[in-house]
């Protein structure tokens, strides 16, 4: 049984101060802290949103469009987001009080231009893998827990993929780990991954 925390986009972009941020953002840090040095995982995996500056799911790449707006992407529908998360920059960092070294694996992702990545399994095109799948399948995962930054977008199609590409892998969602951006949306995908069988837990329950 191998046992691995997947940590999604706990980054500066996403906490307060950042430049698309999640109200108490920060507030999973301490959580992933204190899992990571539990002793219950064999594995630690952060994912790291890495746009390119001129990423197409930015509202400053369509002229006249603002952020939060919907817009269009490789000839789909797109919600157009705030820049974020440019690679190199600090807003790309992990947030500082994160315990970056009881990290294993970091999973970059969204960086091609023509196309958004909010799953850290594969782009939203569903075409192009990131290759966490295979990783996690390499170390023999036999239960993956996930939590993070933003529970209605990453988070949500991060556990979704988990399910479908990890066969056999037991996946659990970790509720106080995690914040979103809409109060109804984080609802919504706390409804679909639970429809999905994921577990729906806590950092407690998971300490217990």
């Amino acid at each position: 049984m191998t046992r691995a925390l997947l940590l999604i986009d706990i980054q500066n972009g996403f906490c307060p101060g950042g430049n698309l941020p999640i109200a108490e953002g920060d507030a999973v840090v301490p959580v992933a802290n204190r899992l990571m040095k539990s002793g219950r995982y064999d594995l630690v995996v952060a994912s790291q949103d890495w746009h390119p500056a001129n990423h197409g799911s930015f509202a400053s790449q369509h002229p006249g469009k603002a952020p939060f707006e919907i817009g269009e992407l490789s000839g789909k529908p797109q919600m157009l987001w705030p820049d974020h998360c440019v690679q190199g920059t600090p807003d790309a960092d992990f947030h500082p009080d994160l315990d970056t070294a009881a990290i294993d694996h970091v999973q970059r992702k969204g960086e091609n231009v023509a196309v958004d990545s909010y799953s850290a399994f594969r782009d939203n095109d569903r075409a192009a893998l990131t290759g966490l799948a295979g990783y996690l399948a390499s170390k023999n995962v036999t239960e993956l827990d996930l939590m993070g930054l933003a529970t209605d977008y990453c988070v949500k199609f991060s556990a979704l993929d988990a399910v479908d590409m990890l066969p056999g892998v037991r996946v659990a969602f970790i509720e106080d780990g995690s914040r979103g951006i809409d109060p109804e949306g984080v609802k919504s995908a706390i409804e679909e991954m639970r429809a999905a069988g994921v577990l729906i837990t806590t950092s407690h329950d998971r300490l217990a």
